[in-house]
């Protein structure tokens, strides 16, 4: 079990390439905003490239006409990005042939234990499927996770270590019902398009230990990270989609720019017309410092 973190040496900054990934289940919220502003900072304010990415590989989570009414309000606040969108749906046969590969290689396996089974090992798979002499041809599949990564450096809230359980567990990789899970697909794609550091949220802390684990044994560069507060309606409660948070203005961005930047520590930028202008002036003036090392950060 390797319990380093996978940090790769700094790159320069006209290496730098970030990402804004969101998934097509509803409008963009403050939340999410906070969380795109956050990575557009940190990726402008190093001459980074900036990219996109709709994570639209669960369709029954998913609104019709999502994916588009996200890339307009992000044009609306004057978050305009590099190159193509990358959608993951357009990548499934990419997925696919990994999976493939890692069953040939046993590197991978069949797992038919339901939700209330892990219960009764304590609320973590423990390997079984991957055990049996005569494997299973069917059900969801689950990586062997050999390299089990249980801490990492993030550059900003620092040493994190995960519940080792948790970090070393078989983990899905793509679920009983054809689904490709999350951690596949986002590994993939970061390698993909050379993501060379990942700035999101803290929601996302611990399954950054699965996705480093999948690097190492991808052999993939693993990318930097950086994870944000959260936005949250109340301790413990994010703002999110599925909690039917409001939507951001698209009419009159200035105001919940200016709120985005004060949440992230920053000073607020004079407001104008130009909604260009106010980035620019966000951008000269970025200090990751003073964004706040918490978790999260209830309005």
């Amino acid at each position: 079990m390797n319990q380093d973190s996978a940090i790769t040496p700094t790159r320069t900054q006209s290496d730098y390439i970030g990402r804004f990934a969101p998934s097509p289940s509803g409008p963009l919220h403050f939340g999410s905003l906070v969380a795109a502003l956050g990575s557009y900072l940190r990726a402008r304010s190093l001459g980074g490239k900036w990219l996109v990415r709709i994570e639209d590989i669960d369709p029954p989570r998913e609104v019709a006409g999502a994916a588009d009414m996200i890339l307009q309000t992000l044009s609306a606040y004057g978050l305009n990005w590099d190159g193509d969108i990358l959608y993951q749906s357009q990548r499934l046969d990419t997925y696919q042939a990994k999976i493939d590969k890692l069953l040939s290689q046993n590197q991978a396996y069949y797992c038919q234990c339901t939700r209330k089974q892990i219960q009764a090992m304590g609320g973590s798979y423990d390997g079984r499927c991957g055990r049996l002499e005569i494997p299973h041809t069917h059900g969801a599949i689950r990586i062997r996770n050999t390299a089990g990564v249980e801490r990492f450096q993030d550059l900003h809230m620092g040493d994190v270590c995960l519940d080792s359980d948790f970090a070393t567990e078989d983990f899905i990789i793509k679920r009983s019902d054809g689904l490709y899970a999350y951690q596949l697909a986002v590994v993939m794609d970061d390698a993909y398009q050379g993501v060379t550091e990942v700035v999101r949220g803290c929601d996302l802390l611990p399954p950054t230990c699965r996705q480093i684990s999948l690097n190492q044994q991808f052999s993939y560069q693993s990318p930097l990270w950086l994870h944000l507060p959260l936005v949250c309606d109340a301790p413990g409660m994010k703002l999110s989609k599925q909690n039917h948070a409001q939507a951001i203005d698209t009419d009159k961005p200035q105001a919940s720019l200016n709120a985005a930047l004060t949440f992230l520590g920053q000073q607020a930028v004079t407001p104008q017309n130009d909604i260009r202008a106010m980035l620019a002036e966000a951008v000269a003036q970025f200090d990751l410092s003073e964004i706040p090392k918490q978790a999260e950060i209830v309005l």
